[in-house]
């Protein structure tokens, strides 16, 4: 079953087309903070978990968090929803330490070869997505950045640790049929686009003397949305873009409707993902969004709304031909198919720090942009006026100051807070907790598991 490109389509060795459909599975080995609601990024709060447990049993609750947060059960959901992939994001730090850096870490590859091989089961696909590499690929916590630098592409040390680990990976996997490929870098952010061309080629090349066979699923410059740095159309690989609805982000307006004083409604979503995948349309390669999806508030009438975006993207992309990987599977209540039960252990503990979280804003992806406006107002206005001039990498000089000081400083400054929630608590606690992420433990978004499963079948 082995999958390969053939023009525009995917294709499996007997020829068939293979429309690659799906979700990912953000939070799991690469975790997130509006995921499961920690603050800030993963290494930085897994530090402040282990500071409370100790070594052991901070191991144990995240072991068992990453048991439980996609098992047996959550397969058979998405192969019963017809389901065909699932794109797996994992951070580096599960196979390589930095202190002790090109000796890889086997323990690592556990959980996700027991994933990639339940998914097999199942006759889904799994596309294996690098989404955090050392010094960070881009500007934000999904990286697992404590900054907003992304050193990777300063530092030729990390760049090679990639590769390294990339050869590894495909020496892993090259004959495991149900592996439909490789997406190497996600979301890449080269401040200048001067190196990550280049690195792709190198990449490619590394790549392709392990493993010859299986798909590359490469991501564009600047978040996947710009793919000039490609110098070439590499044999054998999609080009992938991330096509959020920008009324579909939780400051999103009405749709349809004005959003940052910009109007969106269906047209404007088709001509968003026109121009997104204008590249591949030029150079005849395969349609995949990676990512997209909007996100859900709880508000009846918004979350309409919501739907109806989802709703006229998928149309969008079936009259393409277009495949695609829905952002994100499980989590505490943003976007998840499923998500942490309110009333279970792990929401009974955290959900107040969770909406403390919410009020000040320490999320970006869950951000309105409209908290805590008093208290930055000011700052904003100083920056317009002393620096009128700014226009920062990636989003601008808005966006960069929220990003400074709600989402960096102010998240990093609750990471003590959300560790604290775990002090005192017995090992069997520990596992309740953990386990509120298994399916059975979760409550279902079952509009949104019907939206899908009637697009799929």
């Amino acid at each position: 079953m082995t999958l390969r490109v053939s023009g525009s389509r995917l294709v499996a060795a007997d020829g068939t087309h293979v429309r690659l459909r799906g979700v990912g599975l953000g939070g799991w080995m690469n975790m997130e903070n509006f995921i499961t609601g920690y603050p800030a990024n993963e290494s930085a709060m897994r530090d402040a978990v282990r500071r409370v447990l100790g070594d052991d049993r901070q191991e144990m609750f995240f072991d068992r968090l990453l048991t439980s947060f996609f098992g047996p059960a959550d397969a058979e959901l998405l192969a019963g929803m017809g389901v065909n992939c699932v794109r797996i994001p994992v951070n580096y730090r599960h196979f390589e330490s930095d202190d002790r850096p090109m000796e890889l870490i086997e323990d690592g590859f556990r959980h996700l070869d027991r994933v990639v091989r339940l998914l097999g089961e199942h006759r889904i696909y799994s596309v294996i997505d690098l989404h955090a590499l050392p010094g960070a690929q881009n500007q934000h916590w999904h990286s697992d950045n404590p900054t907003h630098i992304a050193s990777f592409w300063r530092h030729r040390h990390f760049q090679d640790r990639v590769v390294h680990l990339w050869e590894a990976m495909a020496d892993r996997y090259k004959d495991d049929p149900w592996v439909a490929g490789y997406n190497p870098i996600n979301e890449p952010g080269d401040v200048d686009g001067r190196v990550v061309g280049p690195f792709y080629d190198r990449l490619v090349k590394a790549l392709r003397a392990v493993d010859p066979g299986h798909v590359l699923f490469l991501d564009g410059n600047t978040y996947s949305t710009d793919f000039s740095i490609f110098r070439e159309v590499y044999e054998n690989t999609v080009f992938v873009c991330h096509d959020y609805a920008l009324a579909g982000f939780a400051h999103g307006g009405p749709y349809p409707g004005y959003t940052r004083g910009e109007w969106v409604d269906r047209g404007h979503l088709e001509r968003a993902f026109e121009k997104r995948t204008a590249f591949q349309r030029e150079t005849g390669t395969p349609l995949w969004v990676g990512e997209f999806g909007p996100v859900y508030t709880g508000d009846p009438a918004v979350d309409d709304q919501r739907y109806q975006i989802l709703a006229d993207q998928l149309e969008i992309y079936d009259q393409h031909e277009a495949g695609w990987s829905l952002w994100t599977y499980k989590d505490v209540g943003l976007q998840g198919l499923v998500y942490a039960d309110p009333d279970g252990p792990y929401m009974r503990r955290f959900g107040d720090f969770i909406a403390k979280k919410k009020r000040l804003g320490a999320d970006r992806w869950g951000s309105t942009m409209e908290e805590t406006q008093e208290e930055l107002a000011p700052l904003h206005r100083l920056m317009e006026t002393e620096a009128p001039e700014w226009d920062p990498y990636p989003w601008g000089a808005r966006y960069q100051t929220d990003d400074l000081i709600r989402h960096i400083l102010i998240a990093q400054a609750l990471l003590p807070e959300y560790a604290a929630g775990f002090a005192g608590r017995s090992d069997e606690e520990l596992l309740a907790l953990a386990d509120s992420f298994a399916l059975g433990a979760c409550t279902r978004r079952d509009r949104l598991i019907e939206l899908l499963a009637g697009n799929l079948t």
